[in-house]
């Protein structure tokens, strides 16, 4: 049986709105701001001056670098990291007024706010963008710089302004496949060279092929022994 995790640690500078709730194990550096209503998961780094925005949903053992701008609309799921300096969107026609100019515009969630998934074990790289109405997939990797305006599969290695993919990446991060002359390509098996999880590409689309150490059905990963 593990230990219990410890506390969350909360830097003296950040700012914690009501009804944030931070998971035991979890640390929130310094002049970070979160919003009210947020929740933050277990054993996750929150970095110094990040904001999460009201209602962020932020899963277990997630890793937030520096400034790290998440808007309402996004949610976060389990081991994703996001790295230092990015921005998520969650407005595809934004203006600061009505169409007057004689008054500001809501900043509560209207018909144009769109929801943003970023799936379980996913990368993104510092610097980059990510547009509105998205699902960037599991253990997806996106280079840094990036603009993410449309979806992202699973175990895509995107790259780019637009982000487009190159390839494909394994569990590990290491690159499995990468596109001839950037067009998607297929294989029946490729093995990754770090870590030897292999993977089947049908026309750019990547799945997990079973192996001794494989996930089952419910998603749960199994090392073999």
């Amino acid at each position: 049986m593990s230990a219990p995790l410890p506390p969350p640690r909360i830097h003296a500078t950040a700012i914690l709105e009501p009804d944030v709730t931070v998971g035991p194990g979890s640390s929130v550096w310094d002049s970070v701001h979160i919003r009210h209503g947020a929740a933050i998961g277990e054993e996750c780094i929150i970095g110094e001056k990040s904001y999460v925005a009201y209602d962020v949903r932020i899963g277990h053992r997630v890793k937030i670098n520096a400034m790290v701008y998440i808007c309402y609309g996004v949610t976060i799921e389990d081991g994703v990291m996001i790295s230092a300096g990015t921005i998520f969107t969650n407005d595809v026609f934004p203006r600061a007024t009505t169409p007057d100019l004689l008054q500001l515009r809501s900043s509560d969630p209207d018909e144009e706010t769109q929801q943003t998934v970023v799936a379980a074990g996913a990368t993104i790289g510092a610097g980059c963008t990510v547009g509105s109405n998205l699902r960037i997939g599991r253990f997806a990797m996106v280079g840094m710089g990036s603009v993410v305006t449309r979806d992202v599969g699973d175990f895509q290695l995107v790259v780019g302004n637009p982000a487009r993919s190159i390839g494909a990446a394994c569990r590990c991060g290491h690159p499995v496949a990468r596109w001839s002359a950037g067009a998607p390509t297929s294989h029946d098996r490729c093995t990754c060279a770090k870590c030897g999880a292999a993977y089947a590409i049908d026309a750019g689309t990547v799945t997990e092929l079973a192996s001794a150490n494989s996930q089952s059905a419910d998603g749960a990963w199994t090392v073999a022994q």
